[in-house]
């Protein structure tokens, strides 16, 4: 689900749910949201989460098991 695979990037760095929300600028509450799918996260900020962690987006809406970016 795409709320673990968030969870699961912020915790592999040990972030909080603040220091993400901080690099997308909303609050933690609105983060927290994205992470329990009580939210639908905009393109923007989907593009802001796959540049910070250097994933692909399809990695983080769990169409693919493979992190990288495709060139």
């Amino acid at each position: 689900m795409i709320r673990n695979r968030l969870r699961e990037l912020r915790e592999d760095k040990d972030l909080l749910q603040k220091d993400i929300a901080a690099v997308i600028n909303c609050t933690q509450v609105c983060y927290s949201r994205y992470e329990l799918g009580k939210r639908d996260i905009p393109t923007d900020v989907l593009v802001k989460l796959s540049d910070y962690y250097s994933v692909s987006i399809d990695y983080i809406l769990c169409q693919t098991d493979k992190p990288e970016k495709q060139k």
